[in-house]
């Protein structure tokens, strides 16, 4: 198993080391394990002046899978794109292929009371929002910032999809829901671009080889009111790149915290690359408070998707559940009559929940 670890920057190394951790725990001492560390974000400007140092992206490409923790900085989005260190992460996914971004969402018993919601709309949650990650506004062309003849500037980007990339997310979508409870939900914004009339379309007619799954539609503005009004009634929802960023952290707040959402990132030769949704946190940054739940079932994704381990993936999810069940709680999901813990202290009582069989 060879790991390309990525902790980037902000909380993200706090985080990273809590999932590595857990991983020899799972795994353990006597595993065929080589983990090698990389710079990426800030941390890449510093080690090689690049967010994405060459080297970084050699060493995910040779990697059975990828440990990423989050890149970014205060202020990221005055720096010119290339030189971003939040934008390392985009260009990476570009880079290798990492097309289908899994984001699950789902409630622990235990968080009911964590959640912004009330309980009987949240209780029994279990939905996976499936982002296209490498296309879609956020890599179209053209971009940028001009000014017009009369001296005002403008700023322009570009909502792209060619079929080609909609039908692979589309089957990505289906082949996932046959494994669930069969239904999937395609967001757009087809009543106003056209780019989302051509996804409906696309989507529609892959769904005719899928004739054991229900698909439905909804516009991306009623699929947010949906998901804070009944979520339950989702099971995969597939949507493009802007709005299925904007959708998956939407519904962070449906199982308690941001802090609790891991995701997977896939190429089609099953790559994959394993974040917490999260960002860098800077405010609370190396100061022990950080939840590093999402990084660690993060982890757990990387067992299951890409070394076919679903009995590891098993122990690494029951362990989170019984942490939360005795109680461990970090500020993000504090509640009364509970142990408020800090990074390391979860990570250390996740990795003793295995260890002692939970």
């Amino acid at each position: 198993m060879k790991i390309a670890v990525l902790p980037g920057d902000g909380i993200g190394k706090e985080v990273t080391t809590e999932a590595v951790k857990v991983l020899r725990a799972v795994l353990g001492q006597d595993a065929a394990l080589e983990l090698i560390e990389a710079p990426i974000g800030a941390a890449g400007i510093e080690a090689a002046g690049d967010p994405l140092p060459p080297a970084t992206t050699e060493i995910a490409r040779a990697a059975d899978a990828i440990l990423f923790g989050a890149a970014g900085v205060p202020g990221d989005e005055t720096i010119p794109y290339a030189m971003r260190p939040g934008a390392s992460l985009l260009r990476l996914r570009k880079e290798l292929g990492l097309f289908a971004n899994f984001r699950p969402a789902f409630l622990f018993p235990e968080l009911v009371g964590a959640s912004s919601l009330k309980p009987e709309i949240v209780e029994g949650l279990d939905l996976m929002i499936l982002r296209e990650l490498t296309g879609d506004i956020y890599f179209g062309e053209p971009r940028g910032i001009h000014t017009l003849p009369s001296g005002e500037r403008e700023g322009y980007n570009t909502m792209r999809y060619s079929e080609s990339e909609i039908e692979r997310i589309a089957h990505v979508a289906f082949r996932t829901a046959r494994q669930r409870r069969r239904k999937v939900c395609s967001v757009d914004k087809a009543n106003v671009l056209e780019t989302m009339q051509l996804w409906r379309e696309v989507v529609t007619r892959v769904s005719r080889e899928y004739p054991d799954v229900e698909l439905t539609h909804l516009f991306v503005d009623a699929a947010a009111m949906m998901l804070m009004r009944a979520p339950k009634q989702f099971d995969v929802m597939v949507t493009g790149n802007i709005f299925g960023d904007i959708l998956s952290d939407a519904a962070a707040m449906l199982t308690g915290s941001i802090g609790m959402l891991p995701s997977a990132s896939l190429a089609l030769d099953q790559k994959g690359l394993y974040e917490p949704v999260h960002g860098t946190a800077p405010d609370i940054a190396g100061r022990n408070l950080a939840n590093p739940i999402a990084s660690i079932l993060s982890m757990g994704m990387m067992l299951r998707y890409s070394f076919n381990q679903p009995g590891n993936a098993d122990r690494v999810e029951r362990a989170v559940r019984k942490v939360l069940a005795d109680g461990y709680r970090t500020g993000d999901i504090a509640q009364p009559g509970c142990k408020q813990v800090g990074t390391s202290e979860m990570g250390d009582a996740v990795a003793a929940a295995i260890a002692s069989g939970a």
